[in-house]
């Protein structure tokens, strides 16, 4: 099989466009990226859209785009072509039809006439005596006169692929050496009876003439590994392949319960990550965590880093959890590591419609560039910038009920009134002036900096928590921050 040496190494990435891009798909596309790169090597990115009824050209451009959006490259594959092209399965059919009829000639797969009754008929039959289910290579030697019965009978043929009779034994780059007995990998279906070739031919065939080195893919995939390798020892015979690549097999993604996160989870829509303001390099740096590490003491790394260190054989086995308050974390500290301008212009397009809930004329560009840096130490997702900033540019606060409740006790009045005072003599140019006046405002009323300061906030941002307080009231003003004040104190006194 195939060793990771240099330039040499040729990896895929062969996603079907159905539905949303899931976050399991991702880490994959991100560990055959990270191993190609740090090999020298190439990427293949190949589109398996054979399957008509699912696939469609709508979830085809959302993964180019996803594929975009992540920072990925490929150098081969739609859009940058190659010199294995179409990138597409379903523009490849004639190829996958040729290799077909190939492997009937050589004796390789033969055409079974075995209608599903009868299949499901032995198949239950060999459950009852405590046999292997497979299919029992009825029709692997069927006589002239038998086929010509079938064919008058107007029986449609599959093509089979006939598994050799011995151990297929493999060394996993992840799971070490894997044998297979061939009672447990029976002959399979490469060709459906209209003629259209399953993913258990095309799959391997363009992995073959591509002259992919190494499969990196999911462990849901690891069964179909012998099937493979005994296809490949037949592609090689008629010249079609070169080599057996190596193969890696992913651990799951599990979700919630333990249980193998699917596309139906909520949380496993890639879309779901981008809405909510994710950073690219945040997602990937979790996503890199579901089965590997940097070190033992680093979660938190560049994906230059990762490249530089990442070897598929460094992989771990087991199932990874996916948690999405560690993704969240990782995230933030993402955000913190961006440029400050970097990070106020990713943050626009939830400063824009459909997202904030102010008018386009009251956004102030000056506001935001004052107070981005201060930002910019909270989030955990860019798409809480628009509830943080809401109170610059909203005419009025919008006052979360609860809030109000919990900030405004028996006496805030008193205290509000106090801290106006003092907030009226202050220097506005100094936040550090502003919280030494409701400093000695809360002082005056027996009332910790906390404790003071949360009425203040309450009234001119409308939430207990939030920005830095004083901060956001030297960036909001004098007037305006003032006026909140004086508007909060006439609903107490209402």
């Amino acid at each position: 099989m195939a060793s990771a040496s240099g330039s040499s190494v040729r990896v895929r990435f062969c996603p079907s466009p159905t539905g949303n891009p899931h976050v399991g798909l991702v880490r994959t596309a991100l560990f055959n990226w990270a191993f190609a790169k740090h090999h020298g090597g190439t990427l293949v990115f190949r589109i398996e859209d054979t399957d008509a009824a699912r696939d469609s050209e709508e979830s085809y451009n959302q993964l180019l785009d996803s594929m975009r959006w992540l920072g990925f490259d490929w150098d081969e594959g739609p859009e940058v072509g190659g010199p294995y092209a179409p990138y597409r399965q379903s523009q490849r059919m004639d190829l996958y039809r040729d290799v077909a009829q190939k492997l009937l000639d050589r004796g390789h797969a033969y055409h079974c006439y075995c209608s599903q009754e009868e299949l499901d008929t032995r198949r239950e039959a060999a459950r009852a005596a405590g046999k292997p289910s497979g299919y029992d290579g009825h029709c692997r030697e069927l006589t002239t006169a038998q086929v010509e019965e079938y064919k008058a009978q107007g029986r449609e043929a599959i093509v089979r692929f006939r598994m050799p009779d011995e151990p297929i034994t493999f060394t996993d780059l992840v799971r070490g050496e894997i044998t297979y007995l061939p009672e447990n990998v029976p002959d399979y279906g490469i060709v459906r009876a209209n003629g259209a070739p399953l993913y258990t031919l095309v799959n391997p065939v363009d992995d073959a003439l591509m002259e992919i080195t190494h499969v990196l893919r999911g462990e849901d995939l690891l069964s179909s590994t012998p099937r493979q390798i005994a296809l490949y020892k037949a592609l090689i015979e008629l010249g079609v392949a070169k080599e057996i690549p190596a193969f890696g097999h992913l651990p799951y993604v599990m979700g919630e319960g333990n249980k193998k996160l699917s596309k139906r989870d909520p949380q496993s829509s890639l879309n779901l990550y981008r809405e909510r303001g994710f950073l690219p390099e945040g997602l990937l740096n979790y996503l890199s965590l579901l089965g590997w590490s940097l070190s033992a003491d680093q979660d938190v790394f560049s994906i230059d880093e990762m490249v530089a260190a990442f070897d598929v054989t460094d992989v771990n086995p087991n199932p990874a959890r996916f948690d999405l308050k560690k993704c969240e974390a990782i995230n933030a500290d993402h955000i913190r590591m961006l440029d400050v301008k970097d990070f106020a212009e990713r943050c626009r397009p939830w400063l824009q419609a459909p997202h904030a809930p102010w008018a386009p004329e009251a956004f102030d560009e000056a506001k935001w560039q004052a107070i981005a840096p201060h930002a910019q130490t909270r989030l955990k997702v860019l798409s809480e910038i628009t509830d943080n900033v809401d109170f610059l540019f909203l005419p009025e606060p919008v006052f979360d009920e609860a809030s109000w409740n919990k900030a405004m006790k028996e006496g805030s009045d008193a205290l509000l009134r106090t801290a106006r005072e003092n907030l009226e003599a202050a220097d506005w140019a100094s936040a550090e002036s502003l919280k030494e006046a409701v400093l000695a405002a809360g002082e005056a009323h027996g009332l910790k900096l906390g404790k003071a300061q949360a009425p203040v906030r309450v009234a001119v941002t409308g939430r207990t928590v939030g920005l830095p307080l004083f901060e956001s009231l030297e960036v909001l003003g004098k007037e305006k921050s003032l006026a909140r004040v004086d508007a909060a104190l006439a609903r107490l006194a209402g």
